[in-house]
């Protein structure tokens, strides 16, 4: 008897060795030194291994775990507006641009799209003039309106700086969870809809008893970049409030805490090896997040779906 051997496919390793290489050279060697630089200090030009002294600092040290949980606890609630406002809005105008009826859906799409392409620098430059109390145009259009008493400074009080910054954030990037759902709308085959048409499920109780379970995976996959793109986030607080993320560290969040542990900023001098902490924790937490959403809830999608 001959056996036969299953050909070596070595044109699969040609193929894929490029991307390898680039994810490895911009991705793995960047996160493996983080780490090392993270078990590390320096002092007096003189770095030694610390282990996970630099952790246990940065989590108990009165010089430091009081900008960092206060960073934390304001990552999660500008994750948590995102998750409220952002995605909740996004599918609501994707099931009405979806709507065969409706005219000019492909202007709505745009201009909805439009500020998800636009810099970070202008947006946040823009807004915090249109909200200064000085010189900004939204006291005199909730005065047209009759509302000038809702008006605030909110980028200038602690109690609303982060909550504005957050919802400034979900107007310029409610376009992408648009647009992805609006795709898994169209995708939803037509003998489907009718199917529930002739069953008499027609209107809001077609889009809840139909579309909604068909679309839960972009609606995952949705939740799952958010998580990602809340907890890297940086440049909108940078841009509207500066380094510094005021008023009162009011707005900081974990990235902007990063680039000041790192780089140091006016008085506070740079620490790479609390920076890299930092950037470690920061991994950790969206490494547990997208492991939760692969595990525990995109499996159950897919058995749901089978």
């Amino acid at each position: 008897m001959t056996s036969h051997r299953r050909p070596i496919r070595w044109h699969i390793g040609i193929f894929l060795a490029p991307a390898v290489l680039v994810y490895s050279a911009f991705m793995i060697f960047p996160l493996f030194g983080t780490l090392q630089l993270s078990l590390f200090t320096t002092s007096e030009q003189q770095t030694s291994f610390v282990g996970l002294d630099n952790f246990r600092i940065l989590f108990g040290d009165p010089r430091w775990s009081g900008a960092f949980w206060n960073a934390l606890v304001n990552n999660v609630w500008f994750f948590v507006i995102h998750m409220l406002v952002q995605n909740p809005l996004g599918i609501l105008i994707a099931a009405v641009l979806s709507n065969p009826k409706l005219r000019l859906r492909g202007f709505y799409r745009s201009a909805i799209f439009l500020p998800t392409i636009m810099s970070f620098v202008i947006v946040g430059f823009a807004w915090k003039l249109i909200l200064s109390p000085l010189w900004g145009i939204a006291p005199d259009m909730l005065k047209a309106v009759g509302l000038k008493f809702l008006f605030a400074p909110y980028l200038g009080k602690e109690e609303y700086a982060l909550t504005t910054l957050a919802l400034i954030s979900v107007w310029q990037y409610v376009g992408i969870p648009m647009m992805l759902i609006y795709a898994a709308l169209l995708s939803i085959p037509q003998e489907v809809i009718e199917a529930g048409e002739v069953e008499g499920v027609t209107g809001f109780a077609a889009f809840w008893k139909i579309k909604l379970p068909l679309i839960l995976p972009a609606i995952g996959i949705i939740s799952i970049l958010t998580f990602v793109g809340n907890f890297n986030a940086f440049d909108l607080v940078y841009a509207a409030q500066g380094a510094l993320a005021g008023p009162n560290y009011a707005t900081d969040i974990l990235g902007t805490f990063l680039y000041r542990t790192f780089f140091g900023f006016q008085m506070q001098l740079g620490d790479p090896n609390m920076g890299a902490a930092v950037a470690m924790i920061m991994f950790l937490i969206i490494l547990t997040g997208v492991c939760i959403y692969l595990f525990g809830i995109q499996m159950r999608m897919t058995r749901y779906q089978l």
